[in-house]
């Protein structure tokens, strides 16, 4: 089984794709569609040679994306398709091989993931019709958190809700927890101990890891629960719906694209929801953009605080993801806000681990500190490549 695996990640206006080989270290065919259904649609890629490319492809859809996708894959035959997959409910707590009767349980389950889930099923079904002979695989963002005791999966509602109706906390950013989690107990001297890993990018979340399983994570019954994020509020008030609707007429439908799209650093500087943008825009002076970073970074800090009750020892925090792994202001901010952890940041190698570089930023003394680049492809076509191994005959 030595073919590659092509990896499918679909957004709701974007498709990220990986081929990704068998052997670590081989060279990755990998890109982004973007801006799907604009004029402004494109796509940019890597080959294997490493060499950067660009295809203007407007009005695409998610079919025509796939299309396009495949006639850059240099004549490469995957062994499977993996899909990253963003809500697996319950029922789904691992790789699953997708066939018609997983795809129907899936459908059930959109309106957890609202923003998710129809742009993965998008893809599947593209992929499927490209592929109609290709085992494909679906890798859920939930599955990593399986492991959550009842005292961090369950709301304080009545029981009725969570056994027939399945509302519970589930956690998201699996596949990266994972990856991040793996790559520590590699890394560190502490090996499968207790990390806080810290996923920042447009969307964020945080994740306690014992001995390499989650034990509590910030998100919950959908990806708007926990931190805030590029555009998505994180947690608010629980009240906020009904005051709203009494106060301003707003309907769910409204409140929630308040919440999932005009919220977040965007909603709280009224600038960006880039934090590149907005930390030029703060040292400029710019008053939202100043108070967005520092809610920002402590809310960051906060819910690592918090997370870790859920760790017998605290070994180290890990970052990851785009704001994680280049914004050296941020880590500096966050690790500032929990000096009762008792680490040490190292301001030079944390000024140097950026630009997708990974390493320790720690002065040596207390928990460990580092920067683990996200990797979620890898991490989708592990799974998918040991399901298909497990399942052979």
């Amino acid at each position: 089984m030595l073919d590659p695996i092509l990896v499918i990640n679909c957004g709701s206006s974007s498709l990220k794709y990986a081929l990704v080989p068998a052997e670590p270290d081989a060279p990755r065919l990998s890109g982004l569609v973007e801006r799907l259904g604009g004029v402004d649609a494109r796509l940019v890629g890597t080959d294997t040679r490493g060499a950067t490319f660009a295809e203007a492809m407007p009005g695409a859809d998610h079919r025509q994306a796939l299309a396009t996708v495949l006639t850059r894959l240099e004549g490469a035959a995957p062994l499977a398709v993996g899909h990253r997959v963003v809500h697996g409910g319950e029922r789904f707590v691992a790789a699953t091989r997708l066939d018609d009767g997983v795809l129907r349980a899936l459908d059930a389950l959109r309106e957890l993931a609202p923003l998710h889930l129809p742009a993965n099923l998008a893809g599947i079904a593209a992929t499927r019709r490209h592929y109609p002979g290709l085992p494909q695989v679906a890798v859920f963002d939930t599955a990593f958190h399986r492991t959550l005791p009842p005292r961090a999966y369950r709301y304080a509602l009545p029981e009725s809700l969570y056994r027939r109706h399945g509302i519970r906390r589930y956690g998201f950013h699996g596949s990266n927890h994972a990856h991040v989690s793996r790559r520590l107990a590699t890394l560190s001297g502490t090996g499968n101990g207790g990390w806080l890993i810290a996923h920042l990018g447009n969307g964020c979340s945080a994740c306690a890891v014992w001995q390499g399983e989650s034990v509590d994570t910030s998100m919950g019954l959908t990806p708007l629960e926990g931190l805030v994020m590029g555009t998505r509020s994180g947690d608010v008030d629980p009240g906020l719906h009904s005051h709203l609707a009494r106060r301003l007429g707003w309907s769910l439908a409204r409140i929630d694209r308040l919440l999932y799209h005009e919220s977040g650093l965007l909603g709280l500087s009224g600038l960006s929801h880039d934090m590149r943008r907005l930390e030029q825009a703060a040292a400029e002076h710019h008053e939202g953009a100043r108070l967005a970073i520092e809610v920002f970074c402590y809310r960051v800090a906060k819910a690592l605080a918090a997370l870790s009750c859920a760790l017998p020892r605290l070994d180290g925090i890990a970052f990851t993801g785009g704001i994680g792994e280049h914004a050296a202001a941020v880590r500096a901010s966050v690790i500032a806000q929990l000096p009762h952890f008792g680490a040490r940041l190292d301001a030079a190698a944390n000024a140097g681990t950026v630009g997708g570089r990974g390493g320790r930023i720690d002065a040596g003394r207390g928990p460990e500190l580092w920067v683990i680049p996200a990797d979620e492809e890898a991490q989708i076509a592990a799974e998918t490549r040991r399901l298909l191994e497990t399942s052979q005959p």
